[in-house]
């Protein structure tokens, strides 16, 4: 089974199993939630696609909340010695996905 689920305005091609990392979802470590799939379909025994379907739901386990990596923002306008520097870092979880059904 895999599906396509939307989290963070952002869509994810998810497989039972896999761990990744959203954008920030409200929910403490060792949380099941249950995410609305937009596609989700199934193989077949020799590994063909199978039946798609637009209606499903995929259960997920929240690992924990982490950051991702520095981004440096650089501002600068010609000629009038204005810079301006800053760091960013985007608050992710780490998730877990346990079935799609």
């Amino acid at each position: 089974m895999y599906a396509i689920i939307e989290t963070g305005g952002k869509q994810y091609w998810v497989v039972p199993g896999e761990t990744l990392r959203v954008d920030k979802l409200a929910a403490e470590k060792g949380a099941k939630i249950e995410l609305k799939a937009l596609w989700a379909a199934d193989e077949n025994k020799d590994g063909d696609q199978g039946t798609g379907s637009r209606n499903g739901k995929v259960t997920v386990e929240v690992l924990g909340q982490v950051k991702g990596p520095k981004v440096i923002v650089f501002r600068k306008k010609a000629k009038s010695h204005y810079r301006k520097t800053r760091g960013h870092r985007q608050e992710l979880t780490e998730i877990r996905i346990e079935s799609v059904g």
